[in-house]
């Protein structure tokens, strides 16, 4: 006889203990709706250890972490910049204090270990210091970038300056940019050094050309294998020693790192 579709009688199927038990039929295959899911034939724990040997676990919050720290050290290795890597001019964090190197000298006592004299300019006020490092020590290396600056004028206390495409204008402390600013003219342009985006210092050209204001006239038969110098003033104020036969209204080249007379311009 075919079997009723929508009662099954009890059916004796084999169990794993040799017993036999009954199965009712359920709504779904009484109907013949689909069947569930199956679960996954792999147990829980199972899936874990298939995951830790491939990999996928490495977002779990202590890897994570993990990975920032090493991030982190990574980062801080590459800024960092030692005695044995000081150059003048370059800019490093020092206690907290941005400074940038003006000179500095390895020396490597009879006795003891070897140190470095340092002269460093603080950025924020341009006050000169001088400090002692252990040779090797290290310091971190101040980010810097260089932007074009037009000079518009000092008042004694600030200089003030006016970006070239932007026209915002800038006032640094004097004394942060007087040397400089003995070899610069109201309307030069200069690059201006950001500090961690901070104005902080002005970078200029190795020698600039300004003409003589004022010195003693040159008298005949002074020439340039002559010998001997007398002072003359600049057109920016500045005061530098120059040969016997240099004249006002003569342009003349100087060093700006030096301030020292290098030719006739």
């Amino acid at each position: 006889n075919p079997i009723d579709a929508a009662v099954i009688t009890p059916a004796a199927i084999p169990h794993s203990s040799g017993r036999q038990r009954s199965v009712r039929a359920g709504p779904s295959q009484a109907t013949g709706s689909a069947p569930r899911p199956v679960a996954s034939a792999v147990p829980q724990a199972s899936r874990k250890t298939v995951s830790r040997a491939t990999g996928a676990d490495y977002g779990s919050p202590r890897r994570k972490a993990a990975g920032r720290e090493l991030f982190a050290r990574a980062t801080l290795a590459a800024q960092m910049i030692s005695t044995n890597q000081l150059k003048n001019g370059n800019h490093i964090e020092v206690d907290g204090t941005v400074f940038k190197v003006v000179d500095f000298q390895h020396v490597k006592p009879g006795k003891g270990p070897a140190f470095v004299r340092t002269k460093l300019r603080r950025t924020s006020d341009g006050n000169v210091i001088d400090k002692t490092f252990r040779a090797g020590e290290k310091f971190r290396s101040v980010r810097s970038e260089a932007r074009r600056m037009s000079f518009l004028y000092s008042d004694g206390t600030e200089a003030h300056f006016m970006d070239s495409e932007s026209f915002e204008q800038i006032a640094l402390p004097l004394g942060l940019v007087e040397d400089e600013l003995r070899w610069t003219k109201p309307n030069d342009d200069v690059d201006m050094l950001f500090i961690d985006s901070e104005p902080s210092a002005l970078q200029l050209p190795a020698s600039v050309e300004l003409e003589v204001t004022e010195t003693e006239p040159g008298l005949r038969g002074d020439t340039a294998s002559g010998g001997g110098n007398k002072p003359a003033t600049l057109e920016t104020g500045a005061i530098i020693q120059v040969p016997l036969f240099v004249n006002i209204g003569d342009k003349i080249k100087v060093q700006t790192d030096s301030g020292d007379y290098m030719s006739r311009a």
